[in-house]
């Protein structure tokens, strides 16, 4: 992803920035119900209770998660990944690819820092910061950099410092992720005004001669758990601080002089060949109309990306097995696919985008779940009024699980199907209970047990009758 324009702020941050949502009724009606004929709304509620009641999306990020553990692109992870997943999906009988891509391919190294000066000081002692290196960063020498640090709140506060009390420094942004509205069910929004400065903070600072950029890390659950991301190289170290340590270097700056000692060691490699799964489930009258269901496969190094996002390729993968097991055989062609490098470059959809861009026209929808692991509340969706109305049988369909609001959206519902949404197809994600999700994203405790088991089942009850819904449509979705 690329910042300073509002698709490339990181993975979703378009939609994120997004206040402008406009809920679709939930209300049943006769006129709704009757907008699907009888035979599949029987299949639709079949898929349904079939996967409230299947283990198999569990099994799956279980394998990935656990057995293949974290999965950076143009790792040794990643590329088994992708073979693991490919695989799974020939046993259920589908046609699958894997399509190469030229994505990123970056490694952590070593990362520490200390304040060796500070108001207060005991002589001979420093204090340990905990931080995580995010992707723009270069290196330091191997023996670190050591310079004073100074604090702002926003790009304008930086602004005012100027030049002059800028260069030779360490910058830190220190601007809280908010809580409170992440608690009250704007998660999202709360991360799209914070990462802004993970993004371009480092590129901002650096032009005013500064020597490294901190941010606050951009998440809650504050733990002294440093949160990576995505970031604009701009030529200088660039880290993630622990909310507790940005609040340390804060509060003793505010007294007098601090400075840090700073070493990263990060390295961004030529990029290298990776893989994403394409797999179809050919559809009976028409094979040539596509749909498209999918998740990334790629995560950070720190975690093992269960809710970023091995939980989004299993449930697509779910999908493809509910349909095989109920011998549900869409007239549309269901394409499951597992994207590699969405956190740090974008380059498996940027290949699907040059490899398939005849067969646009002939895309019907694209779904993307990229939003954790939490309890399915309904669907956000980039689609014209016509299209959103006339999926609103589902939202009876999907009552007993309680995914039954629609929201429209400007941008795309996920950052892997943009190409597809940009191109006028019709965009779906997952809108997802995210109140927790920030807690754990982009940190180590993204790891299996932040899952419940039974908000997988939703989700993949609320991908599979979405995905079944547009491959098994009397007609397509309306542009």
């Amino acid at each position: 992803m690329r910042m300073l324009n509002l698709k490339a702020l990181t993975p979703m941050c378009a939609l994120l920035l997004s206040a402008s949502f406009a809920a679709w009724s939930q209300t049943p009606s006769p006129l709704r119900l009757a907008g699907f004929p009888k035979d599949l709304r029987d299949q639709l509620q079949g898929v349904r209770d079939a996967a409230l009641t299947s283990d198999y999306a569990w099994q799956q990020l279980a394998h990935l998660t656990e057995n293949i553990g974290p999965r950076p692109a143009g790792s040794p992870q990643a590329q088994a990944a992708a073979e693991y997943v490919a695989a799974e999906l020939r046993k259920l009988g589908l046609d699958v690819h894997l399509e190469p891509a030229q994505v990123s391919h970056w490694i952590r190294g070593e990362e520490k820092a200390q304040l060796v000066e500070y108001p207060g000081q005991a002589p001979d002692t420093t204090q340990r910061i905990v931080l995580a290196t995010i992707s723009g960063s270069s290196a330091t020498p191997v023996e670190g950099i050591t310079a004073g640090v100074v604090v702002v709140h926003n790009f304008d506060e930086l602004a005012a410092l100027g030049r002059e009390k800028v260069t030779g420094k360490i910058v830190l942004f220190n601007v809280p992720y908010d809580e409170r509205k992440a608690l009250a069910g704007m998660a999202f929004e709360a991360y799209g005004e914070a990462v802004v400065y993970r993004g371009g903070g480092a590129k901002a600072v650096a032009e005013l001669g500064a020597v490294g950029a901190l941010i606050r890390s951009v998440g809650g659950a504050d733990y002294r758990l440093p949160h990576t991301g995505y970031s604009v190289p701009a030529g200088i170290p660039a880290a993630a601080l622990a909310a507790e340590d940005a609040d340390l270097v804060e509060h003793l700056a505010a007294q007098g002089r601090v400075r840090m000692h700073l070493t990263l060691t990060p390295q961004r490699l030529p990029n290298v060949t990776g893989y994403n799964v394409v797999a179809d489930l050919k559809g009976s009258e028409h094979p040539e109309q596509i749909v498209v269901v999918s998740g990334h496969l790629d995560s950070w190094d720190l975690g093992r990306g269960a809710i970023d996002d091995g939980a989004g390729v299993a449930v697509a993968m779910a999908t493809a097995e509910l349909l095989q097991r109920l011998h549900a055989r869409p007239r549309r062609t269901l394409r499951v696919i597992a994207w590699m490098d969405e956190e740090n470059g974008g380059g498996g959809h940027e290949a699907y985008a040059k490899a398939h861009a005849a067969e646009f026209p002939n895309h019907i929808a694209a779904i993307e779940s990229d939003a954790g692991a939490g309890h399915p509340l309904g669907f956000y969706l980039k689609m014209s009024p016509a299209a959103i109305a006339a999926l609103h049988p589902l939202l009876d369909i999907l009552r007993p699980v309680g995914a039954t609001v629609f929201r429209s959206t400007e941008y795309s519902p996920g950052s892997d199907i943009d190409p597809l949404v940009e191109a006028g197809v019709p965009g779906i994600g997952i809108i997802q209970d995210g109140r927790k999700y920030f807690d754990y994203h982009h940190t180590a405790a993204d790891t299996l047990d932040k899952v419940d088991p039974r908000d997988l089942r939703e989700n993949a009850a609320a991908m599979a009758v979405m995905g079944y819904a547009l491959a098994s449509m009397p007609e397509p979705l309306p542009r």
